[in-house]
């Protein structure tokens, strides 16, 4: 499995995706906020229209979208999130990438630090591991819109850099500078997608031991919990024998 793609299809098997619509909507919430308050024409704002297209593919209704946007954009909304990256190593020296949008950065530091530590890790500096991932524009779709050969024909009409089928999903990925581009060139042809965001890829995998994947999963899980906390990327690999004793 793609590196990038790791945790995402990991939590998939563990069936992380039913998680607490509340939780979900907390960090759509918090991006749509951000975004708004940088200007609240989408057309004229990327990030934005990006935040939009996630609150919508969450089924998060209208009108909630709608308020967050004139509460940040009118000045209603005095809450202000700083946007923080932690960097780190986990159990098997892998890389870990924390990107968190903070209220309160001394609360988020403590937590963050708190969890590497509760399962047998360390942050380091800004900049530690970060070099060992690029960054890239993901846009998932299930695997039921066509065939690989398809979705690589999608993939070079909407300007992506490539298409990767994995399990239940085609991942598309391009440039961040042209995430907005590719993604709207997909819903045209496709429609919402499961998800789509920046996200860290990294350029070699380290696979684990069963110990060091049990472990690892409950330190994302703690990470995932934290409100604060928008994704969680590393360079983990588990394979599929140890993945189904840890599920199983």
């Amino acid at each position: 499995m793609a590196g990038h793609s790791q945790f995402k299809n990991i939590m998939h098997r563990k069936g992380a995706q039913d998680k607490k619509r509340a939780k979900v909507f907390t960090r759509l919430i918090r991006e749509l906020t951000v975004a708004a308050k940088s200007g609240a024409d989408p057309d004229a704002n990327p990030r934005l229209r990006s935040a939009i297209a996630a609150a919508r593919a969450a089924n998060m209704p209208k009108d909630n979208i709608e308020r967050v946007m004139k509460k940040a954009a009118g000045g209603g909304e005095e809450t202000n999130y700083d946007e923080i990256r932690y960097e780190g190593y986990g159990p098997g020296g892998v890389a870990i990438i924390v990107d968190a949008l903070t209220d309160n950065r001394n609360r988020t530091a403590s937590e963050v630090r708190s969890a590497f530590n509760k399962f047998g890790g360390n942050l380091g500096e800004t900049n530690s591991v970060s070099f060992m991932f690029d960054r890239i524009g993901l846009i998932a779709y299930p695997s039921g819109l066509g065939t690989n050969d398809e979705a690589f024909e999608a993939a070079v009409e909407a300007g992506a850099d490539d298409v990767e089928s994995v399990q239940d999903y085609h991942e598309f990925s391009c440039a961040p500078s042209d995430f907005n581009a590719v993604r709207e060139n997909l819903e045209m042809k496709f429609g919402p997608p499961v998800s789509a965001d920046l996200s860290w890829k990294a350029q070699n995998t380290v696979a684990v031991t069963e110990n060091q994947a049990s472990t690892l999963l409950k330190l994302f899980d703690t990470l995932d919990d934290n409100d604060d906390v928008q994704t969680v990327s590393s360079n983990f690999e588990i394979s599929d024998e140890i993945m189904s004793k840890i599920v199983n």
